[in-house]
């Protein structure tokens, strides 16, 4: 008998300790979340608004929606419009946070390599977007690949462009040589 309530003893351990494992991963689960600054839903008291743009490179859901660099809300999804063909944001704005009617979104990058997020640009208007409204004007992603490519194309032109000119029989211009100077006559 002795043996079997040991045994008993060793298993309530086991299923102790399996506990305890599991409570501190849901803590340690629930803490990065909460840190992320992400939520387990989409959150009551605030306000959905639609944004579209031409090209969104880089964005998706869950992204950050910022107003002076701070976080408001979320992008809580994302999509094509079939008879624009533009990229069609939804965007979540905590609640408190009344977002002008002429406000303005725009896709901006954290830094040179970092994630993308769209900052709103609040407006002067007296009048508040609505739950549901759509922001009117917006400034799509610029892509840093498109803006290299054209710096790229727009040297080897002008490279392009200056060998033809000096294979064409002009001669580089040579700098000018000053002219001696005179000395200055002598005072009495």
């Amino acid at each position: 008998m002795s043996g079997r309530m040991m045994t008993q003893g060793r298993n309530l351990a086991e299923v102790l300790t399996g506990a305890v494992v599991l409570a501190v991963a849901a803590f340690f689960l629930v803490f990065a979340i909460g840190q992320s600054g992400r939520s387990f839903g989409t959150g009551g008291g605030g306000i959905t608004l639609t944004a579209k743009f031409d090209r969104i490179d880089g964005l998706s859901a869950g992204a950050d929606v910022r107003i002076g660099g701070v976080k408001v809300g979320s992008v809580v999804d994302q999509r094509i419009d079939p008879k624009t063909y533009l990229a069609v944001l939804k965007l979540r704005v905590d609640g408190g946070i009344d977002v002008p009617t002429d406000s303005s979104a725009e896709i901006t990058s954290e830094s040179l390599l970092g994630g993308k997020y769209v900052a709103l640009v609040p407006g002067g208007a007296d009048a508040m977007l609505r739950d549901g409204a759509e922001i009117g004007i917006t400034q799509s992603a610029v892509s840093l690949e498109s803006l290299l490519g054209r710096f790229i194309f727009s040297v080897t032109e002008l490279t392009s462009a200056n060998a033809q000119r000096n294979e064409g029989g002009a001669t580089p211009a040579t700098p000018a040589t000053p002219a001696p100077a005179t000395p200055a006559p002598a005072r009495p």
